[in-house]
């Protein structure tokens, strides 16, 4: 097989009016490195086939349940290679198990699951077969967040010290669940979301962020969940205190009842010898504190930026690149692996750049941590492996 050749793509869920779905074929398309032939676009048939003719699939490579669609495409000789999972939380499992199973690769939506014991599942699941396992954690993605934490690894902070990161919405502040939001709804719910409401919709997020750049691991945290949402069961609001190996301290906020916040993921570092920022909202710069001199901007691209930032990055100086670029850096450092996999799985090597399932399990137990720790009034607790 041309280890150039398009890599086939099959998808579940995403389909007409579901946004992360778009992002998904938008990340698998910018680079060129994927074809999607196939999917299960919706739990309901007539959505999924409509679903289906509006992205050019071929009538019989539009399921209507994924169980089929696993066995039917790895019958196939030109059968899908990867699948997306851009389904709810409760179906990542149930979805990842049938395509792992036939060694079809996976890249999953965040959170890995919505309960720990099925993230345990999932990563039995993973370590079973050779297919590669990829999570979703764009944010990951963006050129300068690689700068920082290769920055933060060759000791361009010192000792860490402080670690801050917070991650605020704003369009839960009014019950839209119960307003005709399908996005609120399965978000809000237990039964789909899991254990988490933001905590595993955006706190996971959060929480990876710090723990990519840093690259400290937390010993025990404490937690106040809150829901102000009139009848909402799970969180829209947590303040954690992080305690680190090593001494280290961090705080995380997440929040979607925050008025005036959009989509404001930030982050701060501070060690010994100098301090890192950087906001989602405005991804192409990232602010470096030396202890005792000027404020530095790095620019994507431009002084001060380094090899990890321009290896992440597709346009020159000056010409901002966002969100849906990171998101395409996950699936173009997949595509790597993929190919290199069609000449056997002992070709492809792990890479500590992408997220996989063990970043999913990781998330998954502060979300389960979390939630033990308010329950007990703020304890401090540890996280469960």
């Amino acid at each position: 097989m041309d280890d150039i050749a398009p890599i086939r793509l099959g998808m579940i869920g995403g389909g007409s009016g579901a946004f992360i779905g778009a992002v998904h074929r938008i990340a698998a398309r910018l680079d060129g490195h994927y074809t999607l032939v196939a999917g299960a676009l919706s739990s309901t048939p007539d959505k999924a086939r409509e679903s289906g003719l509006a992205l050019g699939l071929s009538p019989e490579r539009s399921y209507d349940d994924f169980r089929k669609m696993a066995v039917a495409e790895a019958r196939r000789p030109d059968g899908i290679e990867v699948v997306a999972i851009c389904t709810p939380n409760h179906m990542h499992l149930p979805v990842a198990e049938k395509f792992l199973k036939r060694g079809i690769h996976v890249i999953c939506d965040k959170p890995l699951t919505g309960t720990l014991a099925d993230a345990r599942r999932m990563c039995a699941a993973v370590g079973r077969g050779t297919a590669l396992f990829v999570l979703t954690h764009n944010y990951s993605g963006y050129p300068l967040i690689r700068q920082a934490r290769a920055m933060v690894a060759d000791g361009a902070l010192g000792a860490l010290r402080v670690v801050q990161v917070e991650y605020a919405q704003d369009w839960l502040t009014e019950s839209v669940e119960t307003q005709g939001s399908k996005q609120a709804e399965w978000r809000t719910d237990p039964e789909r979301a899991g254990l988490g409401g933001a905590l595993g919709d955006i706190g996971t997020h959060a929480f990876h962020l710090s723990r990519y750049v840093s690259g400290l691991t937390v010993e025990s945290l404490a937690a106040d969940l809150s829901s102000f949402g009139a009848g909402r069961t799970l969180d829209d609001n947590a303040h954690v205190l992080l305690r680190y190996d090593g001494g280290a301290k961090g705080m995380l906020w997440c929040s979607q009842v925050a008025p005036g916040h959009e989509n404001d993921l930030r982050l701060r570092l501070f060690g010994d010898k100098g301090g890192l920022e950087w906001r989602q909202e405005q991804p192409n710069v990232l602010r470096f504190t030396p202890y005792g001199e000027p404020t530095r901007l790095i620019t994507r691209n431009g002084a001060g930026s380094d090899a990890a930032c321009a290896a992440a990055a597709r346009v020159p100086a000056g010409h901002p690149e966002g969100y849906l670029e990171a998101f395409a850096n996950i699936y173009s450092d997949a595509a790597a692996m993929i190919r290199a996999a069609r000449s056997g799985p002992e070709a492809m090597e792990a890479s500590g750049i992408l997220p996989g399932v063990a970043d999913g399990v990781e998330g998954v137990s502060f979300v389960d941590a979390c939630v033990r720790s308010s329950r007990a009034n703020g304890r401090f607790v540890t996280l469960r492996s």
